[in-house]
């Protein structure tokens, strides 16, 4: 898909499930680097990359370093206040809401091509990530 096709527009829910397996994708790639072991035990290793508190964190942080373009953040602000039906189970709503809304962006960047761009905030919110995880 290119930006010929509006991606921008698309509805935000559609761009989280596409950028979710993504992220998901990178993740995993990631935690093979960092130990070769049990796939249980790199499955629990992926958790602190994939959950909603994380991924808030670091699309916070993001943000408010600027390291975000307008056009992102304002992407993100649409996702973040998109209404949807579904609830978050075991998980703060902000933070889930803003999770979903990191997720709306990878999933945009990766739907209009600009894979460079995407991997820069992947890489820089694994970062945030393993920072900020025994805080």
């Amino acid at each position: 898909m290119t930006a010929a096709n509006n991606t921008k527009n698309m509805n935000t829910t559609a761009l989280a499930y596409i950028g979710d397996a993504v992220y998901e994708i990178y993740v995993r790639e990631r935690v093979l680097q960092q130990e070769k072991v049990h796939v249980d035990h790199l499955h629990k290793l992926s958790i602190n990359y994939v959950n909603n508190a994380g991924q808030a964190k670091a699309v916070k942080r993001m943000m408010n370093e600027e390291f975000l373009t307008e056009e992102e953040v304002s992407l993100v602000k649409r996702a973040r206040n998109h209404k949807t039906a579904s609830k978050p189970r075991n998980a703060d709503p902000v933070n889930y809401k803003l999770a979903t809304a990191f997720e709306a962006l990878i999933g945009w960047l990766h739907l209009d091509g600009r894979k460079e761009r995407m991997e820069e905030i992947i890489f820089h919110a694994m970062e945030i990530i393993e920072e900020t995880k025994h805080e």
